[in-house]
């Protein structure tokens, strides 16, 4: 079997290294990558790749920087092209991004059996490029790799059963992953001593507007008088809080960070403040409370079970959100995301 992987995005990297890892112990299955170059990131080097025991990409596009429509119509005939060329048994794409759209595209077009990992998550709100992302290329999915039953419910609620298809089950890479970084994961250089909560802000929802950024801001500068809050921040979330004039007094802001880096954060931390996706499950994976400052998540089952708090940007309910979860202990139940052999199970099913 010849598989092709199509990822555009650090954080897809490391959900593929999983799958990646278990390939190798099937020498009868080839795998070649392509990375898009969606999200350009410096600390992909050389170095990343071998700390993180990820194999390089076969072939990389460098296509990024432009609008959703163009950088979805280029990736889609450059990865046409070197599907043609491979003449892969299936592609295999990940998530949300307009990397896994363009993937899932090329393989229908060309007939060419569609792996979706990460399949049936929805948010409900079609405002969200991933949203519009997820859906799409679960529609044209042959294999439909679901982390939950929750992402189950979600693909029977829209007929999915009906359809040429097979649901599986698979469990959660990302916790295959979490299980393997957590044993090589690294202390960052900065203090990082005493009880700390960890945070990070990206979504465009709350950076791109003033006013649901600085009550996220004011809301931890609140925290921070009772417990270290360290904010790994880009440095054009930065620029933004420092244009707007939106003061930080309290909150320890550091450098983005590596994955090995957060790894270790998410082990030694307190508690999760984030409006990150993947960051809410991995708060779970190592058993820590999470308030997530979204209006919606795709993992509703975190909340139901109690792990994960939905506050918005509303300052009140990011207080009192804290205030409940910050001695809160949070038991991991295997029944939500597997046990870890998510990789394997994706593997099985695709070699049946």
């Amino acid at each position: 079997m010849k598989l092709l992987t199509v990822l555009g995005a650090r954080p897809q990297f490391i959900k593929a290294s999983s799958v990646s890892r278990e390939i190798k112990k099937h020498s009868e299955i080839e795998e070649i990558i392509v990375h898009t170059g969606q999200h350009y990131d410096t600390n992909m080097s050389d170095i990343f790749f071998e700390q993180m025991h990820i194999p390089k990409p076969n072939y990389f596009l460098g296509i990024g920087g432009t609008t959703h429509g163009a950088m979805t119509g280029q990736m889609i005939e450059r990865i046409e092209e070197i599907v043609l060329k491979e003449n892969p048994d299936v592609i295999m794409v990940y998530g949300d991004t307009n990397s896994t759209l363009a993937g899932a595209i090329v393989a229908s077009k060309l007939n060419i059996k569609l792996a979706h990992v990460e399949a049936g998550l929805r948010s409900f709100n079609m405002k969200m490029p991933e949203e519009v992302n997820r859906i799409l290329t679960d529609r044209v999915s042959n294999y439909l790799f679901c982390p939950t039953n929750k992402a189950i419910e979600n693909l029977h609620a829209e007929n999915y059963q009906n359809t040429n298809c097979s649901i599986i089950k698979s469990g959660d890479v990302m916790l295959d992953g979490a299980l393997f970084y957590k044993e090589i994961a690294t202390q960052p250089n900065f203090d990082v001593s005493g009880n700390f909560v960890l945070s990070t802000i990206h979504r465009a929802e709350n950076t791109n507007d003033i006013s649901r950024l600085r009550n996220i801001i004011e809301s931890m500068d609140a925290i921070a008088e009772d417990t270290k809050v360290i904010l790994p921040l880009h440095p054009r979330t930065k620029k933004i809080i420092q244009e707007s004039g939106i003061p930080v007094k309290n909150i320890t802001i550091v450098e983005p960070v590596g994955y090995l880096d957060m790894v270790w954060l998410l082990k030694n931390c307190t508690l999760v403040m984030t409006d990150s996706g993947g960051l809410q499950k991995e708060a779970y994976f190592f058993s820590k409370p999470c308030v997530t400052l979204r209006d919606e998540t795709e993992w509703e089952e975190l909340v139901d079970v109690g792990a994960n708090i939905l506050t918005g940007t509303d300052k009140n309910k990011i207080l009192d959100a804290y205030h409940i979860s910050k001695n809160k202990e949070i038991v991991f139940l295997d029944t939500l995301y597997g046990k870890g052999d998510a990789s394997s199970i994706i593997i099985k099913e695709l070699l049946k």
